[in-house]
């Protein structure tokens, strides 16, 4: 049995971890760790685990808290993980982080997008963790940086295409939807209901600290920098994700011919699936799961192909990545395709 701690248990991507974390094949979570909610049991700061969930949030200094478990959720904002991970693995334990604190490789361009950088000596060995394109790596890690919620669903939509050269990396424009819970859950002006209710809008325009991490992954399958133009949009729903990607095509493709390059590339990947001909994805049908779905249109007019993902940013695209992390991390493939239909 593998037993398992969520450091920062009571926010939205805390208690996703705990609610799937159930559905997991010999795994136990073991610790729960939440300053606010100290004392108290995580089903009643959540409902929705009464009588799945029978643990009390505590707060715990991390050398007690390592004695706990043996791999470790960080779902801590940015800078508190750096705090918290490197104690960890010193005490001989793996870790997946939620955080950005792992995520970009380069101390300098996490340092301009985020703040000082206190744990520099763990970035070159933090694997990115997409398992769709990581998989081997994750299986021999200790230290697992799970990807942003943006970053999940337009890697996997861009990766078959860049890596085919069938598109041209310069010209490559993504617009992003997102729902109110990428924002946290803690109170802020801009998520309330009233400010988001039947409204609309973008957001950090040429600014949102997800752009490094697309680029660096971006720039690895094209074996040299490359920038895009990224803009993220609030919507009035609670979760969810759906990226619309635009580039130039390298030479005329159909639609015909675009599937059976994305079916060629995630065909034995058990959560991404491909939209047929004429169907595009749409949040509601991955509310709750750990799928990313893709569509695609060959634009004959442009001359540009139309790549369309969607995914629950709080499943696939923060706890549900995460779970699937912990299952390759110890050497479980199996699990990873269990914990499909538990999710």
């Amino acid at each position: 049995m593998i037993r398992i701690g969520i450091v920062g248990a009571s926010g939205y991507t805390g208690v996703e971890l705990a609610r799937l974390l159930c559905s997991c094949p010999d795994v136990k979570l073991t610790v729960a760790t939440s300053r606010q909610y100290k004392g108290k049991k995580l089903a009643e700061v959540y409902p929705n685990l009464a009588g799945l969930v029978d643990i009390v949030c505590e707060d715990l200094p991390t050398e007690e808290l390592a004695e706990r478990a043996d791999l470790f959720f960080t779902a801590v904002p940015h800078q508190t993980a750096m705090a918290i991970v490197p104690d960890l693995l010193q005490a001989g334990k793996k870790v997946v982080d939620l955080s950005a604190d792992f995520r970009l490789h380069d101390a300098a361009v996490y340092e301009k997008w985020y703040q000082k950088h206190t744990a520099q000596e763990y970035l070159a060995e933090a694997v990115y963790g997409l398992p769709e394109l990581y998989r081997d790596q994750i299986k021999k890690a200790r230290l697992v940086a799970n990807p942003g919620c943006y970053p999940t669903s337009v890697i996997l939509g861009l990766t078959p295409l860049l890596q085919a050269g069938v598109i041209d990396p310069d010209t490559i424009i993504v617009d992003s939807k997102s729902g109110a819970s990428g924002a946290g859950r803690s109170a802020q002006t801009g998520t309330l209901f009233c400010e988001v209710a039947e409204g609309f809008k973008a957001y950090k325009i040429a600014a949102h600290r997800h752009t490094p991490e697309m680029e660096q992954e971006i720039s690895k399958r094209c074996n040299r920098p490359v920038a895009i133009s990224f803009t993220p949009h609030l919507l009035p729903m609670s979760r969810g994700i759906l990226s619309t990607v635009y580039a130039k095509q390298s030479r005329p493709l159909t639609d015909a011919e675009l599937y059976e390059l994305f079916h060629g590339f995630y065909d034995n990947e058990p959560f991404v699936r491909l939209c047929q001909a004429g169907a595009f994805p749409a949040t509601q049908f991955v509310r709750g799961g750990n799928f990313c779905d893709i569509g695609f249109k060959a634009d004959s007019r442009t001359g540009r192909i139309v790549i369309l993902a969607a995914i629950d940013n709080l499943v696939k695209g923060a706890a549900g990545q995460a779970v699937q992390n912990l299952c390759l991390c110890f050497r479980e493939p199996k699990a990873e395709h269990k914990v499909a239909a538990g999710l």
